[in-house]
């Protein structure tokens, strides 16, 4: 039985169309017939760990404190690509220690910029 050489990929595209559509057609049967919308003044509010609502939803947050955060992100977790470099020094030819020296560079360079912008004094 020897078909179209393009048969099985219109074979898969269709069953990969289909299978989530039919998912998501019997997910929204399930929240039709068994749980049906019951909206009111509680269930529609905000909620606040409990707390009843006061106030607007809207505050002023300082970005300054998140910009630490993504830079403690960043240098935590390209510290972490330090780690294979070190277990596999000796081994390594002179290329991969060039490469290494150039992404602590980059690294000591990205601490210089924050440090002279002054996003590492916590204020």
């Amino acid at each position: 039985m020897n078909g179209h050489p393009h048969a099985f990929l219109a074979l898969f595209l269709g069953v990969a169309i289909a299978f989530p559509l039919l998912l998501l057609g019997v997910a929204r049967l399930w929240v039709v017939f068994f749980q049906p919308a019951k909206p009111g003044v509680l269930k529609n509010s905000t909620y606040e760990c409990g707390l009843a609502p006061s106030g607007d939803s809207w505050i002023q947050f300082k970005a300054h404190y998140y910009l630490y955060a993504i830079l403690f992100l960043i240098f935590d977790v390209e510290v972490l690509f330090l780690l294979p470099f070190a277990v596999a020094f000796t081994g390594l030819p002179f290329g991969a220690l060039f490469a290494m020296l150039l992404f602590i560079l980059l690294l000591a360079e990205g601490l210089v910029w924050a440090w002279q912008r002054g996003y590492l004094e916590w204020k």
